[in-house]
């Protein structure tokens, strides 16, 4: 009976992961729906709109330029996550949208000023400037906006709102309620004093809050509201009251803009870059299941089922999801494979090691997946936990990379601990029950790593002093502490009219090299202007001598004019608001994942060791910056998150086996305990560590120059990760519990 529902299992496991492939591939259907194809991909694999906005004010401020942008940020977004929108020149705004082809489609909702109105119900004749529509249950306008306008009917507009913020309240019974609070300028606070007086009076009337077209609340006014703070009430849960605020926040833009150009634009990388990335991941994923089968045999062989499956279903959601991908994305899901690997590695040399304790296959099976569980989902969760922090305050570039590292972490979960566990109970169902299959693993002598802590300490206190060092070098010597490229310090437009239509990956083969070589810039964008010979070149900041050389390099290999060629200065696309976002980010998901980890260890010094330790690779991978030169962008966020949930994962498994052998009231003395908790967990921290960076280090090789500077970063964070799990971290905690007495 066993065998038969076994046979079965894997019977339907054939079917399912070729179904999986099948879909991911090809689709389903006349359209393909769940192809890879499909997947919305970022400005620079598949193009889009590119639209330039004038500032219809002559000198606009710095400040409204920079309110303006951030704003529209955030609006774009609803397009794409990977959405751009920077300066150029004094008063012009570039947005830049991708997997967008129709720029009239897109042009009404952008450059809207004060497209967010607060309006009274009545005008002062007593007619409705809105009313319900009882056919569809919406508000609707009796007017035009001009006539309320006309009528005085316009109590607020977007730009009289200084912040509103989704918060919890209470009734007049003390029940706990989802609300919106307003903040008003002292102009926006008279303005609704009068108006709030008056519905008041009114019989407690409505003000609706008209945004784009439609109604996105009309609240009751209960009282007189004088000093520009109020509430709005009724909403029926969290989300709702934040999606209102959200609405409020971005509905008012400080200039008036006007549209003086929008293009078309190609994907910044051809083909060629495409397909040498995804022929890494292909090759990593061969290389990383031939890998495992070797070390683990039959639980490798379900590994390397259970990773195709991840990859597959990884693939789909992307799709079911609506998430964007860049050539960044494709490094992070490339990055996911070997990191998914971790859960199957913990897993499966637990079951070894049952193994050789004596134990039978069949107990081995249950007692590895029984005590691998908790370093699993405790790692897992907290990184989790910095996944949903960063989606929920970042903005941009961090939050499509939380959304994709949210989806791999659920993902690899659910493969790890469902799908290899009934395949490895299927095949051992058939007959294959052996030891032989399955590997033996004893139990080795504890290597004394907290007798040479102090030469750990002492190496790592280097390493995370360079960093500083070196930046306080170069800010002194060459005023930028590293090398900041055109996203977070803005740079320079170049365009330029070829005399023939170059395709993409000409572009990539003879214009970015030698804009490489004359700027030193490796992290050149080269866009294309879809059904013209222009294309958009984007640098770091040329001085007029670069320029002059870009131009005249231009011209010789080209055979170009100089009126072919002009030069517009950019802002960063990365606002200052954006930075923030994501320092406020990274520091809460912090501070949380130190409280889970207190939580589930019962212990501070736990969590408090484990942020040492992901400080410290962290700062390693900073100095690395530093020292290499390598551009800080865009590319860098990403990369130091990655760092941040792989670092804690790897902590939390030699955590979990210290917490263990001390719950076991073994005879080791405490050193010796921890060094053999460390022992324990050496393979699993060297051949995690050997597969993702196998991973990443086919990406630096076959990638272009822009997925090379990602990818170095990442292997020197890879390495530091692996050092820090196993050198730094069970010491750290080892001196804390020796030297500082747990509260009572």
């Amino acid at each position: 009976m066993k065998k038969n529902r076994g046979i079965l299992v894997l019977v339907l496991t054939v079917l399912i992961t070729g179904f999986l492939i099948f879909t991911s591939a090809v689709g389903i259907g006349p359209t393909g729906t769940g192809a890879a194809k499909h997947i919305h991909t970022g400005l620079d694999l598949s193009g889009g709109v590119s639209i330039t906005f004038e500032a219809s004010k002559e000198s606009p401020t710095a400040d409204e330029m920079s309110d303006t942008i951030y704003k529209l940020q955030r609006r774009v977004e609803q397009y794409s996550t990977e959405a751009q929108v920077y300066q150029e020149g004094e008063n012009r705004i570039n947005v830049e949208i991708p997997g967008v082809t129709d720029a009239n489609a897109i042009l009404e909702e952008l450059g809207k000023p004060g497209s967010l109105y607060f309006i009274a119900h009545k005008d002062a004749d007593g007619n409705e400037n809105y009313s319900l529509n009882t056919q569809t249950g919406e508000y609707e306008l009796t007017k035009s906006i001009e006539e309320i306008e006309e009528s005085g009917g316009i109590v607020l507009t977007g730009t009289e709102v200084k912040d509103a913020q989704a918060a919890v309240g209470q009734d007049s019974l003390g029940n706990n309620q989802n609300v919106v609070s307003l903040t008003l300028t002292d102009e926006g606070k008279e303005k609704f004093a009068e108006a709030t007086k008056a519905a008041v009076e009114a019989g407690n009337d409505s003000i609706g809050i008209y945004y784009d077209d439609g109604f996105v609340s009309v609240p009751e006014v209960q009282n007189e509201i004088t000093d520009g703070n109020a509430q709005i009430t009724g909403m029926s849960d969290a989300q709702e009251a934040e999606n209102l605020a959200s609405t409020i926040r971005i509905g008012g833009l400080k200039l008036e803009l006007n549209e003086i150009r929008s293009n078309v634009v190609a994907a910044q990388l051809g083909e060629e870059a495409i397909s040498t990335s995804l022929y890494a991941a292909a090759v990593g994923l061969v290389l990383i299941i031939l890998f495992m089968i070797f070390v683990y045999r039959i639980p490798g062989l379900v590994s390397g089922v259970a990773l195709i499956i991840y990859v597959c279903l990884d693939l789909i959601a992307l799709n079911a999801f609506d998430l964007t991908l860049t050539l960044p994305g494709i490094a992070g899901i490339i990055l996911s494979i070997g990191m998914a690997v971790d859960a199957n590695v913990i897993i499966y040399a637990r079951i070894q090691e049952e193994i050789a304790a004596g134990k039978t296959v069949r107990t081995a099976f249950q007692n590895g997946f029984k005590k691998a569980f908790s370093a699993i989902f405790d790692g897992n969760i907290t990184t989790l936990i910095a996944a949903f922090v960063l989606n929920w305050m970042g903005s941009g570039t961090v939050k499509g990379f939380a959304q994709t590292l949210a989806l791999g972490i659920v993902l690899s979960m659910f493969t790890a601990l469902v799908i290899s566990r009934f395949l490895i109970q299927a095949i051992y169902a058939v007959g294959v029950r052996d030891e032989k299959f399955y590997g033996k693993r004893k139990e080795r002598e504890p290597i004394k790593f907290l007798q040479k802590r102090k030469i750990f300490f002492a190496l790592s206190i280097i390493l995370v002093l360079t960093g500083p060092v070196v930046m306080a070098v170069y800010s002194k010597t060459t005023g930028q502490a590293l090398s900041y490229s055109l996203e977070f310090m803005g740079g320079t437009s170049t365009s330029v009219a070829f005399k023939e239509d170059l395709s993409i990956d000409e572009i990539d083969s003879q214009v970015t090299p030698l804009v490489e070589e004359v700027t030193g810039d490796k992290n050149v964008q080269a866009t294309k202007v879809v059904g013209s010979n222009q294309v958009i070149i984007k640098t770091v900041t040329l001085d007029s001598d670069t320029r002059e050389k870009l131009d005249q390099a231009l011209m010789d290999e080209f055979g170009l004019e100089q009126t072919d060629i002009t030069a517009e200065s950019i802002s960063s696309t990365v606002s200052s608001e954006m930075r923030m976002d994501a320092v406020k980010a990274v520091l809460l998901s912090t501070v949380l994942m130190l409280l889970y980890i207190w939580f589930r260890f019962k212990d501070l010094r736990f969590a408090s060791s484990a942020v040492i330790a992901l400080l410290h690779d962290v700062l390693v991978v900073l100095a690395f910056y530093a020292v290499s030169r390598i551009s800080v962008g865009s590319n860098f966020i990403a990369c130091m998150l990655t760092i941040v949930g792989y670092s804690i994962n790897a902590t939390i498994v030699i955590f979990d086996r210290i917490r263990e052998n001390m719950a076991m009231k073994t005879k080791d003395d405490l050193e010796t305990l921890v060094n053999r908790s460390i022992t324990q967990t050496l393979t699993r921290s060297i051949y995690t560590s050997l597969t993702t960076f196998i991973m990443v280090f086919l990406l630096f090789v076959m990638g272009v120059s822009s997925i090379r500077e990602f990818a170095m970063p990442l292997m020197v964070g890879i390495v530091c990760g692996a050092y820090s799990s196993v050198c730094i971290t069970g010491a750290l905690w080892y001196v804390m519990k020796t030297k500082i007495k747990k509260a009572k």
